[in-house]
C-alpha cells in the first residue's frame, strides 16, 4: 500500500469506519471526506492520481476554509472525520504527517458550535405542580399508595424549590434537615459540602409525608436521623425503610407527568428540568445572577448565565409594548 492514491486510502478508511461505527456515523464521515476530496480537486490536486505520500497538512487549512457555509456543528463533524482520516494514514505508515500540527490548526481555526440555552416547558411544570397538590387528598386503596402519593408530592416540590440534583434528593437523610433554619446540609457534586434551602411548601410536604410514615420509621429499629427522607414503598421494600434510587426518582417524575399532562408528555420533563425551573425562577424574581449561582451551586458563573435569558412570552410582551401600545 506504499504508493496508493489518496482516493484509495479514503475508501480503506471508510471501510474501517463501517466496521466499528453506526450506519449514520459512516454516512457522516463519508460526506466529510468526500468534501475533503472536492477541496483537493479545487486546488488542482487529483486524489485519484496523487499518491498519499504527497498529501500535506495545508490541505486541512483549505478544508476548514471550505466549511464556512456549513453550520458549526456540521463543520465539527466533518473535521472529526478528516482528522480520523489523517490518523488512519499515520497508523498505517502511509505518509509522514504532522498530526499535532493538524490538531492545532483545527483547534484555532474551527468554529465552536453555539451553546444552546437550557430549555424546559415551564407552563407544563406549573401544571404538574398544581396537579401534585391533589395527591394529598386523592382517594386511595392502600396505605402504600397513600405513602407513595405523599412521597411523590414532597419529592417533586423538593426538586422544584431547592434546585437539588436528583441523586442529591435521593440521598437525603432525615438528619440532614434543619427544620428551624429550613436548611439541609448535603454532600453535593464534586464531593463538596453545601447548604441547601427549602421553601415552606417543600418543608410542609416533607413533613406531611414523614408524619404519615411515622409508624414505619419507628418500627425500623434505627435512629430517625439515619433514615432516608424519600423511601421506597413497594413489595420489594416491604416494611424496610430503604432510600429511593435515581431510577425511582425519574420514574416518579414520569408517573406525575403522565397523570398531569398525558402519556404523550412522558420524557418531555426530567428531574433536571426542575433544576432548570428553579434557577430560572430565581433569576426572574431576583434578577441577581450571583444569587442564582450560589443557590444553584454552580462553580462557574458562566453556567448560570446560560439561564439569564428572557422567555418567549416576555419577549412577546416587550415587543408588543414597544410596537403596539406606544403607537
Amino acid at each position: 500500500m506504499a504508493n496508493i492514491t489518496i482516493t484509495r486510502v479514503v475508501h480503506h478508511y471508510l471501510e474501517t469506519i463501517g466496521l466499528a461505527r453506526s450506519v449514520n456515523t459512516k454516512r457522516t464521515y463519508r460526506n466529510g471526506v468526500m468534501q475533503f476530496l472536492e477541496v483537493l480537486r479545487s486546488k488542482n490536486i487529483n486524489p485519484d492520481k496523487t499518491s498519499i505520500k504527497d498529501i500535506s497538512e495545508d490541505s486541512v487549512s483549505w478544508f476548514i476554509s471550505s466549511l464556512k457555509d456549513y453550520s458549526p456543528s456540521t463543520e465539527r463533524l466533518y473535521l472529526t472525520a478528516v482528522m480520523g482520516f489523517f490518523e488512519f494514514v499515520v497508523s498505517e505508515n502511509l505518509s509522514d504527517i504532522n498530526l499535532p500540527k493538524i490538531r492545532l490548526l483545527i483547534k484555532h481555526r474551527a468554529r465552536k458550535p453555539g451553546q444552546r440555552l437550557p430549555q424546559f416547558p415551564q407552563d407544563d411544570i406549573d401544571r404538574m405542580l398544581e396537579y401534585i397538590e391533589t395527591l394529598k387528598t386523592t382517594p386511595i386503596e392502600t396505605d402504600e399508595e397513600r405513602l407513595r402519593n405523599l412521597r411523590d408530592r414532597a419529592f417533586l416540590l423538593t426538586l422544584a424549590d431547592t434546585g437539588l440534583r436528583v441523586h442529591e434528593a435521593c440521598n437525603l437523610r432525615r438528619g440532614d434537615l434543619d427544620w428551624n433554619e429550613g436548611h439541609a446540609l448535603i454532600i453535593g457534586k464534586g464531593n463538596r459540602q453545601a447548604v441547601v434551602r427549602f421553601s415552606r411548601r417543600a418543608q410542609q410536604a416533607i413533613k406531611d409525608y414523614l408524619n404519615a410514615r411515622l409508624s414505619l420509621d419507628g418500627a425500623s429499629g434505627r435512629p430517625l436521623t439515619s433514615l432516608p427522607v424519600f423511601a421506597r414503598h413497594d413489595k420489594g421494600a416491604g416494611k424496610r425503610i430503604t432510600p429511593i434510587t435515581t431510577a425511582t426518582g425519574r420514574n416518579i417524575i414520569n408517573r406525575i407527568v403522565e397523570s398531569a399532562l398525558g402519556a404523550n408528555a412522558v420524557g418531555k420533563i426530567t428531574p433536571h428540568s426542575l433544576r432548570h425551573y428553579f434557577v430560572t425562577r430565581v433569576l426572574r424574581v431576583s434578577g441577581n445572577l450571583k444569587l442564582a449561582q450560589e443557590l444553584a451551586r454552580h462553580r462557574n458563573i458562566s453556567v448560570t448565565q446560560r439561564y439569564a435569558h428572557l422567555s418567549d412570552n416576555e419577549l412577546d410582551r416587550g415587543y408588543w409594548e414597544v410596537f403596539e401600545n406606544n403607537i
